[in-house]
């Protein structure tokens, strides 16, 4: 008889099941100078109640691009808290803002900011959903999941919520995400195959006001936790092949009170007009390589110009048909890349349209 080799998720299953003694492991999580995610783990005597109960923390910000070496602390703030679903237990994962020994955020928190706009318009009780579109890779970051090496599948058209070993793949990474979302307690709407082979979308919402970004945050470093024990890349490039595929984004539906009541589509249109006004500051913020993706083709509206309409899936915004026809709801802004920082995103559209007439 031969000995069979144990698994790594078996071995490491050995060590996570013992007993942690009362003490619990809280992962803390940032974004660093480069839009990406980074964490680190330290022990708690007790579990916290809130996020205020935790105490900060610090980190190296210059090999993050958050600080220079001569003076490089940069500190943590704990601002919302998520359940481990790595760890299990009682363990738990902690989202935080990053500032400066002064005080001052620190110019990569952009939560901050959000957070004042959240607040300044709490009484309109501003609701989101985004939509997260991602690529799937190999371990070598070049290939996506299920392309021929150094080929190129068939033409998009079979992919797009497609079922079948030929027309999906990574399903095994989609399908743990989504588990772990709702462990976590990621407020995740659903799931579908996108219409690039290897690409997928999630969604996150309907989270109001400053929920949204940590939300959907939190999110991204769960898919990143868990494509990694798969040995799969997580990209979030808003154009990861060029040619003739649909590129990725992050469709942002938006509503206020006022859009959801009786007669609402009236503050939509509104809205819209007002966000028009700012069509480049809307640019600014909505994704690095986004002019790669919004070329007024694959479902796009060109980057140089604003359009909407109903159900147009090629204007910048969008009225869903049964919002039209309902008379109130939501509108969708198509312009963000899948890579956007949904805190910039998020307040420059309350901002937009809900400042005074000038």
């Amino acid at each position: 008889m031969t000995a069979t080799t144990p698994t790594v998720a078996a071995t490491l299953g050995k060590y996570l099941d013992l007993d942690q003694k009362g003490f619990i492991q809280a992962e803390y999580i940032w974004i660093d100078g480069r839009n990406e995610l980074r964490s680190k783990t330290k022990t708690l005597s007790s579990k916290p109640t809130s996020a205020s109960d935790l105490p900060e923390w610090n980190f190296d910000g210059s090999s993050t691009e958050q600080a220079p070496g001569h003076d490089s602390d940069v500190l943590l703030e704990p601002v919302a808290i998520f359940a481990d679903p790595f760890r299990k237990g009682d363990n738990i994962l902690v989202l935080c803002e990053t500032y400066n020994p002064d005080g001052t955020p620190n110019k990569t928190n952009y939560r901050a900011h959000a957070k004042k706009v959240m607040d300044t318009y709490a009484d309109q009780h501003p609701w989101f959903g985004i939509e997260q579109e991602y690529t799937l890779f190999q371990a070598d970051g070049k290939t996506p999941l299920g392309w021929p090496t150094g080929g190129f599948p068939g033409p998009q058209g079979p992919y797009y919520c497609g079922v079948g070993a030929n027309k999906v793949f990574g399903r095994d990474v989609v399908e743990a995400h989504y588990r772990a979302c709702l462990f976590a307690g990621v407020t995740i709407s659903g799931v579908n195959a996108e219409v690039m082979p290897g690409q997928w979308e999630y969604q996150v919402g309907p989270c109001e006001g400053i929920d949204q970004g940590d939300h959907l945050w939190i999110s991204r470093y769960l898919l990143n936790r868990v494509a990694e024990d798969f040995g799969i890349v997580v990209s979030f490039h808003p154009k990861p092949i060029p040619g003739d595929w649909n590129g990725a984004g992050c469709h942002t539906n938006y509503s206020t009170d006022a859009m959801r009541q009786e007669g609402g589509i009236a503050a939509i249109e509104e809205a819209i007009k007002k966000m028009s006004l700012r069509h480049m500051d809307h640019i600014a913020v909505y994704g690095v390589d986004n002019d790669k993706r919004l070329t007024g083709e694959h479902e796009t509206g060109h980057i140089s110009n604003f359009s909407y309409g109903v159900a147009n899936r090629g204007a910048s915004i969008r009225i869903p048909r049964h919002v039209a026809k309902q008379g109130k709801g939501y509108l969708e802004d198509r312009r963000p890349a899948s890579n956007i920082d949904p805190y910039r995103v998020t307040a420059i559209v309350v901002e937009s349209s809900l400042a005074p007439d000038a």
